[in-house]
């Protein structure tokens, strides 16, 4: 996937979890940058960049509901 629409679907990611926690912009993207979610996205063999922002965004939600468990 080019960098620059790789760049617009995390945008969209941190935006839609900011969105979904309640949280400032910038809380989003410390929670979406340390997630291992995050780093599933980078690597082109997951294939996560091919699912939609809303199924990234319940991947980091569940990753922090079993953090916080």
């Amino acid at each position: 996937m080019r960098d620059n629409v790789l760049w617009r679907k995390e945008a969209c990611i941190i935006a839609l979890l900011a969105s979904e926690l309640g949280v400032s912009t910038e809380r989003a993207i410390d929670i979406f940058y340390g997630s291992h979610v995050y780093q599933l996205l980078s690597g082109v063999q997951s294939g996560l960049r091919l699912m939609s922002d809303g199924y990234i965004v319940e991947d980091v939600l569940a990753e922090l509901r079993s953090k916080s468990s």
